[in-house]
């Protein structure tokens, strides 16, 4: 109810700054007030009903209130409804497809006289609902081969068959299904980029024109003051040096009758290195900022990760109390102490700001500092350097977690290098770049989780119970149980999926696993065996959901990430690749189809904008 009150007060300021007419344009706003007035009338009931019904409306629209606090959720929604006729075509195609070879596949493997030649009748082709689930399945090729080799064993001749389906199906079909999404999404996000650039044109053409009046000149002579210029940008709030690199170019631009200033006078994005006095520090300061050093230093966390894997393989067989991880405690140590050095010399080098303009450095430096701490921590804790200790004694933590842990941050701290591979480089930045740009999307797919998790609880709670004992028991127990079960290979029960059910929401573990499809069918077979056939719509349309549709839409998108940062990298020596990474967003990606207004246009939109009035 806290909640609900939070949300009535942003509606009612909403509301009241945009009017009663502007209200009642917007239907996001409109859907608001229903969404939070239906809420809190299920609220209303449930503690009427002391919280103990079993339906609770409210769960199902709580991710109204995500979305429509995102304008690019929204977009995205709507280009979801733009494309939705596309899609159904190329469904409709899909299922018709589906039909025609399973009324083929009846008509092949029909019921014979010979109970030899019935396997794949019986497996497979027994009635409609089975023929047309097995081919779905097959469609995303999760019982391939399992689903032709009855038929297979008789006759090699009915892999045509199957082959057939799964080209044109699996290959053609949803490979088209996957160039459609793409296609519409991606001319959606273009038309929706174009307004966002002519409204920061806009917004940049404004401001010009405010500092021009405030100036007391004249609109003709087009010209602001430099000074008035980094009055502004002395009230922004920006890092200290992106500050000091605009005003070094104060002089450049005195002269200049230009709005803003050019890109190229922002391409410094560190801070100067520090000055020294000495001859000898200026020396040292060359040779500890030169990008051999980063080379060495890549070098020897090469070494140390493999001395730690020569030594897990060593020790494999072993168990705890037999390791002896003396030497490797040694060994790390020695490593340590270089990464502790190296991090020193490049901040002498660069300076602590410099240093920590690096985004590798601090991730270098972050994990070169825990890592002394936890060997230190040891040291103290064990009081080594000893040579017989006990590995199985514990402390806080015992020897051998504190020694896994420290091993497993230095392979960690192996990531260092990928900064310093191009095509490493490109990769890990278009990956961290689609997390930055792609928020809205995957924030669409949490939404599609949660809802699909809901209507999951509500249809199949409790449907599927494990046996009593099954806490209890061991792994050979087990065993015995799934055998006494007499269930078939591949089945829900025999493959022990018990943890995964509609229970609680947890359930969202039960959809990925649906979302891979491996296996997925034997989810689908389980809940429409243990409550009844219908229940396998509501897997189909979450395949549909989020494997055909979401899936395919972050695979089409990363690719025309990558693809946009390998044409603009491909010339680039390896250290500009980071600073590629400042300049990628979703507006660079269409920049080669986005067209700048023109001076005519953006007069004609500021003359006719309701709430901006300036003196011509």
């Amino acid at each position: 109810i806290v909640c609900l009150m939070i949300f009535c007060l942003d509606l009612a300021v909403k509301s009241y700054l945009i009017g009663w007419d502007e209200f009642r344009k917007s239907k996001w706003l409109i859907g608001y007030t229903v969404v939070i007035s239906v809420s809190i009338i299920d609220w209303v009931l449930s503690v009427s009903m002391v919280c103990d019904e079993k339906l609770r409306v409210r769960r199902l629209l709580r991710p109204f209130f995500l979305l429509q606090n995102s304008s690019l959720m929204k977009k995205t929604l709507k280009c979801i409804k733009r494309t939705l006729p596309e899609i159904a075509s190329v469904i409709l195609l899909l299922a018709l497809h589906l039909c025609l070879f399973t009324m083929i596949g009846m008509l092949l493997f029909a019921k014979t006289e010979d109970p030899k030649k019935n396997g794949e009748w019986q497996l497979h082709f027994r009635n409609l609902t089975t023929s047309l689930t097995s081919l779905l399945v097959l469609l995303t090729t999760a019982n391939n081969p399992d689903v032709m080799i009855p038929a297979y064993s008789l006759n090699r001749g009915y892999a045509i068959f199957f082959v057939a389906f799964s080209v044109i199906g699996t290959y053609c079909l949803m490979n088209l299904l996957t160039a459609i999404i793409y296609n519409q999404f991606r001319g959606y996000l273009l038309m929706s980029v174009q307004t966002s650039i002519i409204r920061r044109r806009l917004g940049i053409r404004a401001a010009f024109q405010v500092l021009s009046c405030q100036g007391a000149q004249r609109a003709t002579e087009e010209r602001v003051r430099v000074d008035a210029v980094l009055e502004v940008m002395s009230r922004v709030q920006m890092k200290s040096y992106y500050r000091a690199t605009i005003t070094t170019v104060r002089t450049n631009t005195h002269t200049q009758t230009q709005s803003h200033l050019h890109t190229h006078s922002f391409t410094q994005t560190h801070p100067p290195l520090p000055q020294y006095n000495s001859l000898i520090l200026q020396r040292l300061q060359v040779i500890f900022s030169h990008y051999y050093l980063t080379i060495f230093g890549n070098a020897v966390a090469l070494a140390n990760v493999i001395c730690i894997c020569t030594i897990l393989v060593l020790n494999s067989e072993k168990s705890t109390a037999e390791r002896d991880n003396y030497i490797l405690e040694i060994i790390n140590l020695c490593f340590i102490l270089f990464y502790l050095f190296e991090m020193c010399v490049k901040i002498f080098a660069f300076g602590w700001r410099g240093y920590l303009s690096y985004r590798n450095n601090i991730f270098d430096g972050f994990l070169t500092i825990l890592l002394l701490a936890l060997q230190i921590t040891i040291y103290a804790t064990y009081r080594l350097p000893y040579s017989h200790w006990d590995p199985s004694s514990h402390g806080v933590m015992s020897l051998w977690e504190m020694v896994r842990l420290v091993n497993m941050l230095i392979v960690f701290r192996f990531l260092r290098i990928i900064p310093d591979i191009k095509l490493m480089a490109l990769v890990a930045s278009t990956l961290l770049d689609l997390v930055k740009n792609l928020r809205a999307f995957a924030g669409i797919l949490v939404v599609v989780y949660y809802v699909f998790a809901v209507f999951g609880i509500w249809l199949f709670e409790g449907a599927i119970k494990p046996p009593p004992e099954i806490s209890v028991l061991s792994n050979t127990s087990m065993e015995n149980i799934t055998s006494n079960l007499t269930m078939e290979c591949g089945t829900y029960e025999q493959l022990q999926y018990w943890p995964n059910n509609f229970d609680d929401f947890a359930s969202i573990i039960l959809l990925y696993d649906v979302m891979i499809v491996n296996n997925w069918q034997a989810f689908m077979d389980a809940y429409s065996r243990y409550t009844t056939e219908w229940a396998k719509i509501y897997f189909v349309c979450w395949w549909l959901t989020s494997s055909v549709m979401w899936v395919n839409l972050f695979v089409a998108l990363i690719l025309e990430n990558f693809i946009y940062r390998w044409d603009r990298s491909h010339s680039c020596s390896v250290t500009d690749v980071e600073r590629i990474r400042y300049e990628t967003s979703v507006q660079l990606m269409f920049k080669e189809q986005i067209q700048e207004p023109t001076e005519e246009e953006l007069l004609c939109q500021l003359h006719q904008h309701p709430h901006l009035h300036l003196h011509w």
